[in-house]
Parts: structure tokens; sequence; C-alpha cells
């Protein structure tokens, strides 16, 4: 499937047309394609940028640890929807796996906002895929080595077309996919930048889990949950933090 998605913006001098090519890329990247009002932009870091003070990571750092994202993303999300952008605006990409998204869940919940933003900027993958000077993009023309056909499936259902606004959507995505450790088929937007999916929060889900701290050693029991899609993120947490283990997600109503 041939279907680019973006392409790398580098600095490569401190041109004012080169400075401003960056300064455009980093705020539709890392803010999820919004709106941004003179007001609302970052002048200082700019300016820092444009002198050569800061490296286009280090101004990719200071936008998403602006108030602009932490409103946007942090207060009106719940964390299940914050960490997926958080690997969209940052890495490119869509979340691995439950194991790769609970462990950003806990840096949310037991460090904070500012060390969840840290933790995707100081990583390896970050230096190897982006280095200083490139702005984050998404990895959706191809497979990437490393990486499951899941995590490419998923970054195209997750993107959701240039026309579209990430603080739209309140609700996780990729919620039951990753959950249940399946891929999700590929659907790309159509006109428009709409996706076609129908919100999570309009329906129901039974989540079946197995396996807590609580269950005897001899005994494996089994929970049944109903939750509407706008509670299941919290309810995942609940269960994870217990010790069970999702057996299954599906849609009821």
């Amino acid at each position: 499937m041939a279907f680019v998605m973006d392409a790398p913006v580098e600095l490569r001098d401190l041109s004012p047309e080169s400075v401003d090519q960056v300064i455009r890329a980093v705020y539709r990247q890392v803010l999820g394609n919004p709106h941004i009002m003179e007001s609302e932009r970052l002048v200082s870091a700019e300016s820092r940028l444009r002198n050569g003070q800061l490296t286009v990571r280090e101004f990719v750092r200071e936008v998403a640890k602006s108030e602009f994202y932490r409103r946007r993303y942090f207060y009106s999300c719940p964390t299940y929807r914050f960490v997926e952008l958080n690997f969209k605006h940052l890495l490119g990409r869509a979340p691995e796996d439950q194991a790769e998204v609970s462990e950003h869940v806990r840096i949310c919940n037991e460090e904070g906002f500012e060390a969840e933003i840290d933790s995707y900027l100081d990583s390896a993958e970050y230096q190897q895929k982006f280095g200083e000077n490139i702005v984050p993009y998404y990895q959706g023309a191809q497979t990437q080595p490393g990486h499951r056909q899941a995590v490419y499936n998923r970054t195209l259902n997750l993107w959701g077309g240039y026309a579209s606004v990430d603080s739209a959507r309140k609700s996780p995505r990729l919620l039951q996919a990753i959950a249940v450790g399946t891929d999700n088929k590929i659907t790309l937007p159509s006109t428009g930048g709409r996706s076609g999916y129908k919100d999570a929060t309009d329906k129901m889900f039974k989540i079946v889990a197995k396996g807590f701290k609580f269950d005897s050693p001899r005994r494996v029991s089994t929970s049944v949950y109903l939750v509407p899609g706008n509670r299941m993120s919290p309810q995942i947490q609940r269960i994870q933090r217990a010790g069970g283990t999702i057996v299954s997600i599906t849609e009821v109503a």
C-alpha cells in the first residue's frame, strides 16, 4: 500500500524561510493541526529557535509542554486518549501494544505531565528517527523496522486526514484493538478528513477479564463489565491495577 502521509522537514540552516517552515510543521504536527491565534504562539521559543539557541527537538519539547497542549489534550482528554495522541504527535506512530500504553499511563499518573512528554523526546527511538533537527512526522508510508504490521495499520487509523483536528475527538480511537491485541482494519479518511468511525462514546462495550491478584492460586475467575465507550479507559486502568488480564472487548450496543 503506497500512502505517504508526511515528508520530513529538517532545519538545515537559520534562514528565515527554513525556520518558518519548521515552526509551521512543529505546530501542525505536535499540536494536532489546530488553528493557532497569534496570541497563542510561543514567541520566546520561536525567537530562540531562530537564534540557534534551541534545536528542533527542544522547540518540540517547549510546544508539547505548552499551556496550549495541556488544555487541548492533558486536561480535556481521558489519559488513554492523551497517551495515544502523544505517540502520534511526538513519535509519528500509534502505540505498539497494551504494555506500551500502560507504561505511559503509569508515567502520567505517577510522575506527571512533563515526565510523560520527556519520555518520548528523550527516547532512543526519537533520536534514531528525528535526531535534533527533524520535525516529527507520521511514519505512514511504509512499515517500520522493529515494529509489527499492526502499528502501521493503527497509525493510519489514528492519523485522521490532513483536514482533521485532533482536539475535536476526546475518546480513544485505538482502545479496543490495543487492549485485545488485534490489528485494526485500515480505514483511510473520507473526503474532508472525517474517519468514518462512529464515536466510541455512543456505544456500550463488554470487557471480559481474568487473573486478578486476589484470585486463589488454584482458581481462575472471570469478571465481566458493561462499560460505555467514554468510561473504557478508566475501567481498563482499574483492571490492570488489580492485576487482571483483558480477555476480550466486544461492542454490545
